[in-house]
């Protein structure tokens, strides 16, 4: 039962996504989910939580408000998904520890340590098989599942205050739609997962309304008209209050010196200055959605969040693999690394690089790229290749990967001066070759690949 073994038995369960041609794809249902659970105890309903769905930020997002909950003193669980390294990146607690804790050697901060996981991990499959057998489920709990039951034990045994889950795809059937959510919070809604969630944003905007609970709340901007009308609809339909974040959104123009977001806010009766990491203009609106969803806890909830804890949890955030600079030291070209894997995430990932000087005014770029085959490749492509001197196209370590063919196809439909490499680590180094000290190589199209990278560059800097 070591954690090897527990890793090994997950990515058994990988590939919930993948569809073949001809066979059945496979079915998500919440009383599957619910099954699970009560047969594990029922621990999603020993904390209280807030839900966040969207296609774009909601990771973002999380993380804001995870932050912000923790510099208010409150012990702080944090679902999060996919993960850049190790699964184990998915599943957080957040602030301090409890009194004792220490003495006992027990940790109560970070990422949930190795040997937790993988108790956790057999627990769930145990379970699972167990309801198998029993005909009570029909099929083995998914890969997302059984990570989200395990992090549901881990914070419920933890004791946090709070729990924030990042809804995996979609909102209606996604496994963790199963808590009861103080608030539920929907960020910026595009096109993505057309295959399951529909192919309108307005069919997209329906499924990700699934975490609305009749009389509760939804914290969101206004956005695309289709997504505000799906929104207003079943909000309306349900009895749920919906509280707009735009008050905490800057004034358009706003924006700090080289992409950083420094702006004031007035919040709670006071002007606190806003100092976040994550670069990029379009945060500013996943800040806005964490803080108003603060003050809603704060308001509606008890929470004891003043505008202090706002203003320091913005700044603490951390969300890894969006826009994150990893400097080439002088000999070596800088990198980007940046998640953007659907044509929303490309447009950010263009507009950042065009609002930081540093970044825009580089006298050669060269783009590592790679994407997985059911998302928009040659919208992606048209939005981001011409920006480039050259581009290096890779497969990505997943079932789903585009093919090299299929990306080489993309980039020869805008011109772009492009070559095929067999692998990440063999692209990166091709980029280091072809891209002087003084240029820039940005790494995007797949969370995969940014993972992928980001562990060797890592170590690098280390």
């Amino acid at each position: 039962m070591s954690y090897e073994a527990a890793i090994q038995g997950l990515q058994a369960l990988a590939g919930e996504l993948v569809t073949t041609p001809g066979a059945a794809r496979r079915e998500f249902r919440l009383e599957d989910m619910r099954i699970l659970l009560a047969e594990l105890g029922d621990p999603q309903l020993k904390f209280p939580s807030v839900l966040i769905a969207g296609t774009n930020g909601k990771g973002s997002t999380a993380a804001t408000l995870a932050s912000i909950l923790a510099a208010a003193g409150y012990k702080t669980g944090l679902f999060t998904s996919p993960h850049l390294s190790r699964v184990n990146e998915r599943v957080r607690i957040l602030a301090g520890e409890e009194p004792g804790d220490r003495a006992k050697g027990t940790q109560t901060a970070g990422e949930i340590p190795d040997n937790d996981f993988a108790a956790l991990y057999f627990r769930v499959d145990e379970a699972a098989a167990r309801l198998v057998r029993q005909g009570r489920l029909s099929e083995h709990s998914s890969f997302f599942e059984t990570v989200t039951a395990l992090a549901f034990l881990h914070f419920a045994e933890a004791a946090v205050d709070i729990a924030i889950l990042e809804v995996g795809m979609g909102g209606r059937l996604d496994a963790t739609n199963v808590v009861e959510p103080l608030v539920s919070v929907i960020t910026d809604i595009s096109l993505d997962h057309t295959e399951w969630l529909g192919s309108t944003i307005r069919a997209i905007a329906r499924e990700k309304a699934g975490i609305l609970r009749a009389g509760g709340t939804m914290v969101t901007l206004p956005q695309h008209q289709e997504a505000n009308e799906a929104l207003g609809e079943i909000a309306v339909a349900l009895g749920a209050r919906g509280v707009s974040a735009a008050e905490y959104v800057p004034a358009p123009g706003t924006f700090g010196r080289d992409g950083h977001n420094r702006y004031p806010v007035s919040v709670l009766g006071e002007t606190v200055e806003i100092d976040s990491p994550l670069p990029g203009q379009h945060q500013q609106r996943n800040l806005a959605l964490a803080i108003a969803a603060a003050v809603e806890l704060r308001n509606s909830h008890g929470y004891k969040l003043d505008a202090s804890a706002i203003s320091q949890g913005v700044h603490t955030a951390r969300w890894p693999g969006r826009l994150e600079l990893f400097p080439g030291g002088g000999e070596r070209a800088d990198v980007v690394l940046d998640v953007a894997h659907n044509p929303a995430g490309a447009w950010a990932l263009r507009s950042g690089i065009s609002e930081m000087p540093s970044l825009e005014d580089r006298a050669s770029k060269t783009l590592i790229f790679g994407c997985l085959k059911d998302k928009a490749l040659e919208e992606m492509a048209q939005i981001l290749f011409p920006l480039f001197d050259r581009v290096l196209v890779t497969e990505v370590n997943s079932p789903r990967t585009a093919s090299l063919e299929q990306m080489m196809r993309a980039a020869a439909l805008t011109g772009s001066l492009a070559e095929a490499m067999p692998n990440a680590e063999t692209a990166l180094q091709r980029a280091y070759e072809i891209t002087p000290s003084a240029g820039l190589i940005v790494v995007a199209g797949s969370v995969y690949l940014v993972g992928q990278l980001r562990g060797e560059l890592a170590g690098v800097r280390t």
